[in-house]
């Protein structure tokens, strides 16, 4: 297989099942796939973006990069050093080298950080972890950490219950750049927040991209704000990527039913603009009874005979631009 140089993650056939178990000696009677075959990369310095609804595995995909769960196969590839590891096989005690360079922002500033802890503790605990510097050394960086994301010198020794939520975030963020990483998984870092704290923090992670040169995997349900962040965007439905491409391409010609449906729920800022909206019929089927063929097909309106018997493939239908759908081309 070919990487381009320029890849920092490739994610290859990306399955994780958890056990469903019953009676006293927790016999297991089933699996639910929760990420069930998932394929995407990240080139270096990007924004992709992942969307769909709650459910369909977009947090187990981004725990399962980062290691955090254990994948049940796949490959997870991240470039480090020139070279590509497989870093899904690799043993625990190993993990630790990569940590430093993959980090998480996580979706509720209020639960992921430690009431019991300053600021100052909870920002330099990486750099303790990691044996990074002296207490002066990671003194002087966590001021300089907290400049970056826009929070004052003065709050280093105040407790997390001091600080509102967009602050507390933004204390998470400068966390997650303590060991200064190439990338980070951001699991839906603004749907906790108000609009208006969340368009700040936006902005503060696309200025961060720029200065330290990360790589975002944004995490999120909220259409409008990947449109507005991410370069590329991948959509998930139960437990598998069903489209991925630009932005712009994305969203100006959607090429699966699913992300037809979604895009014609987002809310326009132009009266003018008339958009049909699209109700899906019926409920998300059960990750642990997922329908043959295609997955979607139960809810989608263009669905055949072939829908039911075969899983499409993700296909190139544009360059760059990949559909998993029999009938693509409809929507063309």
């Amino acid at each position: 297989m070919t990487i381009n140089p320029d890849t920092l993650l490739q994610v290859d056939s990306l399955k994780k099942y958890f056990p469903i178990q019953k009676g006293f000696f927790r016999k297991t009677i089933g699996q639910v796939k929760a990420v069930d075959g998932v394929s995407f990369h990240l080139f270096e310095g990007e924004t992709l973006g992942l969307v769909g609804e709650s459910g369909c595995g977009k947090t187990t995909t981004g725990r399962l990069i980062l290691r955090a769960i254990e994948p049940t196969e796949g490959k997870i590839l991240f470039r480090r050093q020139h070279e590509m590891t497989d870093i899904a096989t690799i043993p625990n005690e190993a993990m630790k080298t990569f940590r430093r360079e993959m980090q998480i922002i996580f979706q509720d500033p209020f639960s992921s950080l430690n009431p019991r802890m300053t600021v100052l503790d909870i920002i330099s605990e990486p750099l303790i972890i990691h044996g990074m510097g002296n207490p002066e050394e990671r003194r002087a960086r966590v001021r300089e950490l907290l400049e970056a994301v826009g929070l004052k010198v003065q709050h280093m020794n105040r407790y997390p219950y001091a600080f509102s939520g967009g602050q507390r975030q933004r204390i998470g963020i400068a966390r997650a750049l303590a060991l200064q990483p190439k990338l980070i998984v951001a699991d839906e870092p603004v749907s906790a927040l108000d609009v208006s704290i969340q368009a700040q923090v936006i902005n503060l992670l696309q200025d961060l991209q720029q200065d330290f040169g990360l790589t975002y995997l944004f995490i999120a349900h909220d259409l409008s704000v990947v449109e507005h962040i991410s370069d590329r965007v991948a959509v998930m439905y139960l437990g598998n990527i069903v489209e991925i491409g630009t932005v712009e391409a994305l969203y100006t010609q959607p090429r699966h039913p699913y992300t037809e449906a979604l895009l014609s729920a987002v809310p326009r800022t132009d009266p003018d603009q008339k958009v049909k909206r699209i109700i899906l019929q019926g409920d998300v089927p059960s990750p642990s009874d997922p329908p043959p063929g295609c997955k979607f097909h139960p809810r989608c309106p263009y669905a055949e005979d072939i829908c039911s018997q075969e899983v499409p493939s993700l296909n190139e239908v544009n360059p760059g631009h990949l559909s998993a759908c029999h009938f693509s081309d409809l929507l063309a």
